[in-house]
Parts: C-alpha cells; structure tokens; sequence
C-alpha cells in the first residue's frame, strides 16, 4: 500500500460526533473501490486502528460509506490484510 497525500476526511457518526480521518489509501476489490482511513485524534499510545469505508462516486464527490454487509466487510479485509502480508514479505 502506498501513502497517499495527507488528506482530511470529515465524517459524522451516528451520535452527530464529527470524527476526521487521513486517506491512507485507497484499493480496489472486484471493480468497487474502498477507502482506508486512520482515525487523527486517536487517545496517546492507542494503536491506530484501520477503518474501512466504501467509495462511491457522486458527480465530481466522493461519498465514504459504512460497509453493513459483513461478507463484504470481510472480503475487503482480507484484501487488505494479504496486501500487508505481501508486503512484510518483500522487506
């Protein structure tokens, strides 16, 4: 995975809390591409978690969604998780 240019996501959760996330990249699995995401206020010493979201293009937008269907959710993650194992590999 390559970083992209650090830029700044603002979404709203479902309390109404506005969170802000940095692109870390952006990959594709089986022609739908998703977005990852790391959390930028995370707690001191927490370990930034990966947040995945779905892209979906609105005229010149780019809308971040929730994935709610878990076997895509996973799909995705294991995408993602052997992309990392590939990597640790070539080091």
């Amino acid at each position: 995975m390559t970083k992209e240019n650090d830029q700044l996501i603002e979404t709203v959760d479902e309390n109404g809390n506005v969170i802000t996330f940095e692109l870390f990249d952006i990959v594709e699995v089986d022609e739908q591409e998703y977005a990852l995401l790391l959390p930028t206020d995370a707690q001191a010493g927490e370990e930034d978690e990966l947040v995945l979201m779905r892209l979906t293009k609105d005229g010149e937008d780019y809308l971040f969604e929730t994935i709610d269907d878990d076997e895509e959710f996973n799909k995705v993650a294991e995408y993602v998780e052997n992309l990392a194992d590939e990597e640790d590999d070539e080091e």
